[in-house]
Order: C-alpha cells, then sequence, then structure tokens
C-alpha cells in the first residue's frame, strides 16, 4: 500500500500542547499509528498508509477540540485517545470532555476522563443507587465526591454523608494513641483530602460544624436512617455482608447512594466474605441499582499506575487460568 500525506490546521499553541515537552505525545502517535507527523508552517503534516494517516488524523482532531476548550493535554490524554482511535472510536473524546461536573476551589475542571468514567458518572445521575467498581486510580471516588458536592450546591440534597469501614491493618484501634476521632481520621483522610480540593477547606469546616457534611467510619450508621443525601461508602470490598446490609438498609427518602470499592484490594480476614461480593450477586437484577465496573483503561493517575494494574489483572487472569487447569486435571 503506497504512502499518502495530509494535512490538518493547528494553532500554534494547541500545536505545543498536544506535542508535549521535547515532542513526547507526538512520539507515542508517531510510534503508535505508524505515521511521520511534522509541523510545516503552521500546518500538522502526516505521513504514513492511508489507513494509519486517517486514525492519527481523526485522533489530533480530538485533542485540538480538548485544548480549544482551555484544557491541558496531559500523557493519559493522549495515551487514551490513541486507544480509542485504534478502536475508531475516538469521537467519545471530546464528547466525554464536554462533561463538566463542577470546578474545583481553583477552578479547575472536574469532568470524566474516559468512556467508562462517562458511564460511571451517567449512572450517578439516573440511579438511586450505583456500585462503582474497579482498580484503584480510576476516579471512582473523586467523581463521586464531585456528583455528591454538585448536589448538595445545587440543594438537591440537604447533606452529604462520607463513610469508610474502618479496617485495621496490623494494628488495634485501641493501640493506637489519641482519642476515638484520631483514631479512626487516619482511615478518613482521603476523603479529607478531595474535599479540601474541590470545597475549599474553609467552605468544608463551615459545613461540617453545621452537620451538613458528616465524615464517619461506617460503624457510626448502625441505627440511622439516612434522608435526603448523598451517601458515599468507600472501600467497601472492607465490609462484611451484615455490614453491607446494615448500610445500604439505612438509605431513607431522596437520598442518592454511590459505593466504591476495589474487589482486588480486600483487608479482610483471611477466608472473610467482602459485603461488595455478596452485594453484586444479591442486587443486580434489581432497579435503579447499577453496576459500573471500572478498568486499567479508566485508570487516571500516573500512565505507570495504568501499568501495574494491568499488569496485576494480567497476572491474576494467569493464575485463575492455571488452578481451573489444575481443577480439571484432577
Amino acid at each position: 500500500m503506497s504512502e499518502i500525506s495530509v494535512k490538518i490546521d493547528m494553532p500554534t499553541e494547541h500545536m505545543q500542547k498536544i506535542f508535549g515537552m521535547h515532542d513526547a505525545y507526538l512520539k507515542k502517535l508517531e510510534r503508535d499509528f505508524h505515521v511521520s507527523i511534522v509541523d510545516r508552517n503552521g500546518k500538522v503534516a502526516i505521513t504514513g498508509k492511508e489507513e494509519d494517516v486517517d486514525k492519527a488524523r481523526r485522533v489530533l482532531e480530538q485533542l485540538t477540540i480538548i485544548s480549544q476548550r482551555g484544557n491541558e493535554i496531559e500523557e493519559q490524554s493522549v495515551d487514551y485517545a490513541i486507544a480509542m482511535g485504534k478502536e475508531e472510536q475516538e469521537d467519545v473524546i471530546a464528547q466525554i470532555d464536554g462533561d463538566c461536573i463542577c470546578h474545583t476551589v481553583n477552578g479547575k475542571p472536574i469532568k470524566p476522563k474516559t468512556l467508562g468514567q462517562h458511564q460511571y458518572v451517567e449512572a450517578m445521575r439516573k440511579n438511586m443507587i450505583v456500585f462503582g467498581l474497579g482498580p484503584a486510580g480510576t476516579g471512582k471516588t473523586y467523581l463521586a465526591m464531585a456528583m455528591a458536592i454538585t448536589a448538595f450546591k445545587n440543594n438537591e440534597v440537604s447533606r452529604i454523608i462520607l463513610t469508610r469501614p474502618a479496617i485495621e491493618a496490623g494494628e488495634k484501634l485501641g493501640f493506637l494513641p489519641g482519642d476515638l476521632q484520631s483514631k479512626v481520621d487516619p482511615y478518613l483522610r482521603p476523603l479529607y483530602d478531595a474535599l479540601y480540593q474541590i470545597m475549599g477547606a474553609e467552605s468544608f469546616s463551615r459545613n461540617m460544624e453545621k452537620g451538613l457534611i458528616e465524615v464517619a467510619p461506617l460503624a457510626y450508621m448502625r441505627g440511622r436512617t439516612l434522608d435526603n443525601a448523598y451517601i458515599i461508602l468507600d472501600e467497601a470490598q472492607n465490609t462484611t455482608p451484615a455490614q453491607m446490609k446494615m448500610f445500604l438498609t439505612r438509605i431513607g427518602f431522596g437520598s442518592k447512594v454511590v459505593v466504591t470499592g476495589d474487589a482486588s484490594q480486600k483487608d479482610l480476614p483471611a477466608g472473610a466474605k467482602s459485603g461488595l461480593d455478596v452485594s453484586v450477586k444479591v442486587l443486580s437484577k434489581l432497579e435503579d441499582i447499577a453496576f459500573c465496573n471500572l478498568t486499567s483503561r479508566d485508570v487516571v493517575r500516573h500512565p505507570l499506575v495504568q501499568k501495574i494494574v494491568k499488569a496485576y489483572e494480567d497476572f491474576e487472569a494467569r493464575e485463575k487460568s492455571r488452578a481451573m487447569a489444575k481443577g480439571k486435571r484432577r
């Protein structure tokens, strides 16, 4: 197949962002699509086989749209655009980017960055209870927090309740220094961090003092009925079936619930069942409950994190296949 060359218009300021520092992103595009990309007097020339050139062109056009909206082009954005381009789904990139949930206290927009995250956000908008399942770095808790704060600011709910099971990792709570609050605060620190970033420390403290925002261990939920609240249960893989049932039966009128967890990172005692695993089996056919499964492709942290998650997924799949094959031989 003979080579072709096409040119696309791209303003210099966007070209600099899309090409990356020392043309790092440009080299990724060239390597993954087997094309040559050069700047020719304010136009980008793409040379290669027709099919490859067409894919690279469409990806560059989508990245240009994102850049024109004022977004920084990050390595994760380029990697995901390339992956979508190879599957001829590059059009979803600009569509996803147009879905802004809210802004951080510094004015940075919070948006889904992958198709899986976009589907997760849509599920939270449409359903009363949503389970966000997937590995670390997929934005499960952060996006749920952004949705909760947006609903709170829009007066859709009157309070936000954030909770986590306080699973002990090698140390008993009773032996840790300080009062009860200082003992459990480390377990809840990731929730505080997200709240500070999105709301700002002053706004968070003011609403916390009024009782409009509550961050507490899961054990504090027992015996309560939670009306007109946005409730997030984080690290749900560390709940027992009894704890999960207790939590889900706290829900009152006008409330929304998001349950997040990573089934591959349980800290429960050996042999103990996870309340998250049981709930997936028990509740999967009920209406107004959605299950969103995020994968390594939805990881939005450092690209190396995505590779680590993918490596573990592949390893666990191989181990499962070996165990099944060994069982059949018996």
